[in-house]
């Protein structure tokens, strides 16, 4: 029970990484928000489905006073929603920009705004964001998707300075994973697949459970003096 008596807000909590965050963060012992703009694909013990579009300040700002005036505290905000809409530089269009940029890097913004300053002032709490590794190595005909990724790892270190000061004590830390078996990848032809493992020094691909491990840790009492940092979970990929 790593995280008992602890609220989480978790989004895109409706499947996937998200999803698997929620259902061990509640097996840990937290009370968990899960936002998604989606229903929920599975069913969980203190898990609480909150309907949520990210990109919208205002729903952003309702679902902070939701749960601070429904629980008095919030100690772990974990920003996991994000979309993809691929294409070459030079085909990419203003959609495919303005849809990514709104969800994977405003809609981190949307909830942190309010959640960050709350924690400080409330003492304490961990902040976690979902980056990628295409945020450190970047990747072809994913530019607005990189963008968003390294901007987070941007605004982690940032806000790491910021919410720490006058004793807030907030940690913020971002986790960048490597391919993982999420629906998308199922997707995805398997000689592909076996290229996505060669790349990695383990040679296999991640699972989800892999990385709501890593967000377990930084969001429990154990990772109490790490701050700032980006947590590459990708099984040692060379891009």
């Amino acid at each position: 029970m790593r995280l008992e008596g602890k609220v989480a807000i978790i989004t895109g909590a409706a499947k996937g990484l998200g999803g698997e965050m929620a259902q061990l963060f509640a097996k840990e012992g937290a009370k968990v928000i899960a936002c998604d703009m989606a229903e929920m694909s599975y069913e969980a013990e203190n898990v609480e489905y909150y309907k949520l579009n990210v990109t919208d300040t205002a729903a952003c700002e309702a679902l902070f006073n939701y749960a601070k005036d429904k629980y008095g505290h919030i100690d772990i905000l974990v920003n996991n929603a994000g979309i993809t809409k691929d294409a070459m530089t030079r085909k990419m269009t203003d959609e495919q920009w303005n849809a990514v940029i709104d969800v994977n890097l405003k809609g981190v913004f949307n909830l942190t705004r309010h959640v960050g300053p709350y924690m400080q002032a409330q003492g304490g709490g961990s902040i976690i964001s979902i980056s990628s590794v295409v945020g450190v190595f970047g990747n072809i005909g994913q530019a607005n998707y990189a963008a968003t990724k390294a901007g987070i790892i941007g605004l982690t270190k940032t806000w790491a300075k910021e919410f720490s000061l006058k004793g807030g004590n907030v940690r913020v830390n971002c986790i960048a994973p490597g391919y993982t078996m999420t629906d998308i990848l199922k997707t995805v032809p398997q000689d592909l697949l076996d290229k996505f493992a060669a790349m990695t020094m383990l040679g296999r691909l991640g699972q989800p459970i892999e990385i709501a491990n890593a967000a377990l840790f930084l969001a429990s009492d154990e990772a109490s003096f790490i701050t700032g940092q980006t947590l590459q979970v990708d099984g040692g990929m060379r891009l």
